[in-house]
């Protein structure tokens, strides 16, 4: 019986029309599949990524300039600056670099009789920058042991430059970590040493970084006390890239250390042209949405007299519309399973110029959900559309 129903309302199907919106939603949905992959692969080629420093920041420091070091402007920002910067809409929070005030010796031992000493610095920021191990993490005067993070610039100057000439070892970031480490402090009438040990290396903070409990009571136990206004300070912003904050920093005559806001731009122009090809696929995609809901209200207003003789007949709108439903949801099923397939041929083809960078690419997994959401709507919409038609032809028979 459903396949003499079947029969009898798809006389007026018209082939062109369902193609027409299959081949603008497969177009659409490509695009939008080929976008969000494509956006995934690549953003690692812009990230820096470190487990445990915070991403979305910036280290800042004012412009020195020869007329202001002659002056004795020797860089440090005022709490109204820090306020101004608090104030910005790009702005999360805003951490300050604490100096240390104190005198540091480094002793750093390295193979058997072998040892380099340096006089030392420290700074500190906030804990809330910094994500890393609690237990690896902080400092406690009762059992102390300083664990700090390292510019990964000075383990290479060691490897290539003092230990190249000296005859010393060169050594890994893993040996480095467990090789000892030990500092002298002194000021204000006191000398101790004290045990460190390396937690971790930094590509972005070209610095020696300690907890900053540890800094705030070594300058209160060696240093002089005299409160400090910092000269560097690490900024939390919504969208590294955006060009709002480079005018801010021109203006104000700040610097932004490393390359951060060139690789921040090119992340924020990547996440703009991708937004903008993003939409343009869900426009084609909503466009054969409609596409295909004009040919299903064509189809079911040629259809209207066969429809309401077989709902006088004892038909349901419900067993009516499910031949109208099943057309659809295969045709959309069609649509997606091609789109997903278009995408990774796609894929395929750049793929290659991706792992020249070194980056491996990322799952498909969130872009089928995308292609999932996106074609269950379209779907859902359709056969709401499709039983709202076929509920009104039948109450008006009734």
């Amino acid at each position: 019986m459903n396949d003499i129903i079947w029969k009898l309302l798809r006389q007026h199907i018209s082939k062109g029309q369902l193609i027409g919106f299959a081949i603008a939603n497969l177009i659409g949905l490509t695009i939008v599949l080929l976008a969000v992959q494509f956006y995934r692969d690549v953003r690692p080629v812009f990230n820096d990524e470190e487990s445990f420093i915070r991403k979305d920041y910036l280290i800042i420091t004012r412009a020195v300039t020869g007329a202001g070091a002659m002056m004795g402007n020797n860089g440090e920002f005022s709490d109204a600056d820090i306020n101004d910067l608090e104030g910005q809409p790009w702005c999360r929070q805003v951490g300050k670099f604490l100096n240390s005030d104190f005198a540091i010796d480094a002793r750093l031992g390295v193979g058997s009789g072998h040892a380099m000493r340096s006089q030392f610095f420290f700074e500190a920021i906030p804990d809330e920058f910094i994500d890393i191990d609690p237990d690896e993490w902080g400092f406690s005067p009762s059992k102390p042991e300083v664990p700090v993070i390292i510019s990964r610039d000075y383990l290479s100057l060691y490897n290539f430059g003092f230990a190249a000439t000296q005859g010393m070892p060169k050594i890994s970031e893993g040996q480095a970590e467990m090789i000892p480490l030990e500092f002298t402090l002194s000021g204000n009438g006191h000398r101790d040493n004290m045990p460190g040990r390396i937690v971790g290396f930094s590509n972005r903070l070209n610095t020696v970084i300690v907890p900053e409990e540890f800094m705030e009571w070594a300058n209160q136990h060696y240093g002089t006390g005299i409160p400090q206004q910092p000269q560097r300070l690490i900024v939390e912003v919504s969208s590294p890239g955006d060009v709002k904050i480079e005018q801010y920093m021109d203006e104000h005559h700040y610097e932004v250390a490393g390359d951060k806001m060139s690789s921040s731009k090119a992340n924020y122009f990547l996440t703009v042209v991708s937004g903008i090809v993003i939409a343009v696929g869900i426009i084609i995609s909503l466009l054969s949405f409609f596409v295909l809901m004009l040919s299903i209200y064509l189809l079911l207003q040629k259809n209207t007299q066969k429809i309401q003789d077989l709902l006088l007949l004892g038909y349901s709108p419900a067993q009516v519309s499910k031949h109208y439903i099943m057309l659809v949801v295969v045709l959309n099923a069609a649509v997606l399973v091609l789109a997903i397939v278009l995408m990774l041929i796609s894929r395929m083809a750049y793929m290659d110029m991706i792992r020249a960078f070194g980056v491996g690419g990322s799952g498909i997994g969130v872009a089928i959900l995308v292609g999932l959401l996106i074609m269950g709507a379209i779907t859902a919409g359709n056969i709401h559309a499709i039983r709202q038609k076929i509920a009104s032809l039948w109450l008006h028979e009734k």
